[in-house]
């Protein structure tokens, strides 16, 4: 059957031909005036016999070849990912639509180098590159349009049943880093504690800054702009998350906040920095954005150096004739020559505060003096 159809082909083929170009060729030879030659149907009758032998030597060669081009391309086919083919068959397309755009004046040209064989690269050429573009910046378009992930698991052994899990759509939104927040170095401690979820996100446009800073004549700015592509050498070597690059630019936007803001819209994310500025601008524009200075002023100590408490010193320090006192959210006060008012309540000043991965410690001393104290403990 298959052998058949390539027959009835091939001759189509050499019919049309013969119709097309057979008056040329007795038009060459001298045979125009011939009657029974220069004839429209007698041109096609002749090539569609002399196709009709051809197709006797090429039919079976022709099939053989279309069957294993066909194998080989379902296999190929078989072996890539929907996403790829779906990129790639529509990139394509609008390839193709493009190539018979910019034909259509080459349509008009009555020369065949124009209106058959250049539309022809043109579509070939242009389909080509739609293909490759739609194929190999596939993360790209996939955040651009936004496709969603949802985890799936399939598990024929416990009864064929369908787990799926979704998970919280904050979990999946990209955290955009900006220049300042890279430079302050603060957001590789916070990623590391895992208190953000989700991807760090760096922008082309915000590295290609950091270099500009780092290249500045101007020493402070070039030891910052270092200090901010170190920073973004831990992240990535750090597994606490993933850190994707993201290769976009926004051409028609100048400034880096306002390309940070406007990729913040395309892709659904959240910017990640610690300018007030910045902080402002997107909180109008609606995008959700993560300061570190605001996260900074929420750890920092309820109190301040020369603030006044009272507390019961309930135990020894560890240096020699310290007390150690609780505030009632579990807080610890270190009172200076507390061990004086053991279980006994007492007014002391704060002398400093610190902030460690084990929570917050609070220093003090008596409001009595030293003298006072030996006096009140006799």
């Amino acid at each position: 059957m298959k052998k058949r159809i390539t027959t009835v082909l091939i001759v189509l083929v050499g019919a049309s031909l013969a119709g097309t170009f057979l008056p040329l060729l007795w038009r060459v030879a001298g045979l125009a005036t011939v009657v029974y030659l220069n004839n429209l149907f007698v041109d096609i009758v002749i090539g569609a016999i002399i196709s009709y032998f051809i197709s006797l030597f090429l039919a079976g060669p022709i099939v053989s070849l279309f069957d294993r081009l066909i194998r080989q391309t379902e296999a190929l086919i078989s072996k890539q990912s929907p996403t790829y083919l779906l990129f790639g068959s529509v990139a394509t397309i609008i390839g193709l639509l493009l190539a018979n755009i910019i034909s259509i004046p080459l349509y008009r040209m009555n020369f065949f180098l124009f209106n058959t064989l250049a539309p022809i690269i043109l579509m070939v050429l242009l389909g080509y590159i739609g293909f490759r573009v739609g194929t190999t910046r596939t993360d790209e378009w996939r955040r651009l349009f936004q496709l969603r992930k949802k985890a799936v698991i399939e598990t024929q052994a416990e009864q064929d049943q369908v787990l799926a899990r979704k998970v919280d759509d904050n979990f999946h939104k990209y955290k955009i880093l900006d220049t300042s927040v890279i430079i302050d170095g603060r957001i590789y401690e916070i990623a590391q504690t895992g208190f953000i979820e989700g991807t760090l996100l760096i922008p082309n446009f915000v590295l290609h800054e950091l270099q500009l800073i780092a290249d500045s004549a101007d020493s402070l700015k070039r030891t910052r702009g270092r200090r901010g592509l170190d920073i973004l050498n831990d992240l990535q070597k750090t597994d606490a998350m993933p850190v994707e690059m993201y290769e976009g630019d926004f051409e028609d936007l100048t400034e880096v906040d306002g390309k940070l803001i406007k990729l913040a819209k395309l892709i659904d994310g959240i910017v990640v920095t610690n300018d007030f500025n910045l902080n402002k601008v997107s909180e109008f524009q609606n995008v959700p954005v993560l300061n570190i200075n605001e996260l900074a002023n929420t750890l920092k100590p309820v109190v301040i150096p020369g603030d006044g408490m009272t507390v019961t010193v309930v135990k020894s320090g560890t240096e020699r004739q310290q007390g150690v006192a609780y505030l009632d959210d579990g807080t610890m006060i270190v009172v200076e020559d507390g061990q004086y008012y053991m279980n006994k309540s007492l007014d002391v000043t704060v002398t400093s505060a610190l902030q460690t991965a084990a929570g917050r410690m609070i220093f003090a001393k008596p409001v009595h003096s030293q003298k006072g104290l030996r006096e009140h403990n006799k």
